[in-house]
């Protein structure tokens, strides 16, 4: 019998054509549709032409969410089985929050949007950044984030998988982060394209923004667990799950022991629930015995329904 986890993507699984292994079902677009409507922008075109709003943060959260919301929905049509836990890479714990029911997909679409504009306004552009650190172990990363950061923010924020973590803060921090990374032994240190540093503490005036906003937003126990980013556990109480959702965005994405949780709790198939294959190739990283198949097409998810 199979134990079945879905995970869902966050930002950088954005692409133009991200959606185009669903051509023609109509379930995709009206889910387009109703964020469109929802927020007074065109998300549909943006996937599908060519335009600069899809890597604007405050673009890239609410149609993550659609784009993730839209292939669970299909998923379900398909009848594919009901996952025993489910978990979101950032953003996308709100998008599993929504497949679990424990927040509407009207409530969410302004939500995420919402998150990335306080996001954005917490740090001035060219104030913060992040860079991937490939090929050293978590331990020295943390030492070369406490190294370099001399007296400004730096820290590991998405611990990935192994030889994989993602570090955040003052653009200066950083960029002495990436050079002693590679005096290290580092295989690689990439700036990463992005106009936030998330997930660190520059990010705490956003979390008390989210955190004033989120009293509004009625959350339910949901109905398949999800295991939050910033503690490793499922939460029923919605209190709970609000306060992992504020300490999310300035905690690290504890992504590497998500995925070991999966594992020890003898899931034994799992999916990417959205676009790209970014999660996919984390999984094989992580737990080489739990197969992952990125649901990018109908023709992905009737075979992993098979």
């Amino acid at each position: 019998m199979d134990k079945i986890t879905l995970f869902f993507p966050g930002q950088g699984s954005q692409s133009v054509g991200m959606m185009s292994g669903f051509d023609g079902i109509a379930l995709i677009k009206d889910t387009f549709a109703e964020a469109s409507d929802a927020l007074g922008v065109d998300f549909w075109q943006m996937v599908t032409e060519e335009n600069t709003l899809l890597n604007q943060t405050q673009h890239t959260q609410p149609l993550m969410l659609t784009a993730g919301v839209a292939t669970w929905r299909v998923y379900q049509t398909m009848k594919g089985a009901v996952p025993e836990y489910m978990a979101g890479h950032s953003l996308g714990e709100y998008t599993a929050l929504v497949a679990a029911e424990a927040i509407s997909f009207a409530d969410a679409i302004p939500l995420v949007k919402f998150r990335a504009e306080v996001m954005q306004s917490a740090v001035p552009e060219g104030v913060g950044a992040m860079a991937a650190i490939l090929g050293l172990d978590d331990e020295t990363v943390n030492a070369v984030c406490e190294e370099s950061a001399k007296g400004e923010v730096l820290a590991p924020v998405n611990l990935n998988s192994p030889g994989q973590v993602v570090i955040a803060g003052n653009k200066a921090a950083v960029e002495r982060g990436m050079v002693l990374a590679k005096e290290k032994g580092a295989k690689r240190a990439l700036l990463l394209p992005v106009s936030v540093p998330s997930h660190c503490s520059l990010m705490m005036p956003a979390a008390e923004k989210l955190a004033e906003y989120l009293k509004n937003v009625q959350i339910s126990a949901p109905k398949i667990p999800i295991i939050q980013n910033a503690d490793v556990v499922a939460y029923d109480a919605p209190d709970k799950i609000k306060s992992a959702l504020v300490r999310q965005l300035h905690s690290p994405v504890r992504w590497v022991e998500t995925v070991q949780y999966m594992h020890k709790m003898k899931m034994n198939k799992a999916a990417e629930c959205g676009p790209g294959k970014i999660l996919t190739g984390l999984t094989k990283r992580i737990v080489k015995e739990l197969p992952c198949t990125a649901l990018v097409s109908v023709d992905a998810v009737a075979a992993f329904n098979s």
